[in-house]
């Protein structure tokens, strides 16, 4: 069993990972990223490089998502007469 802390943001990023990936769960999805890692021997091959992107992009339709949910909760529906 390994244990990490990590902060609120972080855990929440890996949630969405989770949703987006289909993982069962961040176990699972902590699994299958150290076995990657395990299994490519080094820390700055391809997967290093890819997980900033996809972090970058994450973080990107996170407030994409937030603007949008603004934009719901600000428009007031049009009374059809």
């Amino acid at each position: 069993m390994i244990s990490v802390r990590l902060s609120e943001e972080e855990y929440t990023a890996l949630r969405r990972i989770c949703s987006a990936t289909g993982a069962r769960s961040i176990s699972d999805l902590t699994r299958d990223a150290m076995r990657v890692l395990l299994n490519s021997g080094t820390r700055g091959d391809a997967l290093g490089l890819h997980m900033n992107e996809f972090r970058e992009e994450i973080r990107s339709l996170d407030k994409k998502i937030e603007q949008l949910a603004a934009r719901v909760t600000t428009t007031k529906p049009e009374n059809n007469q």
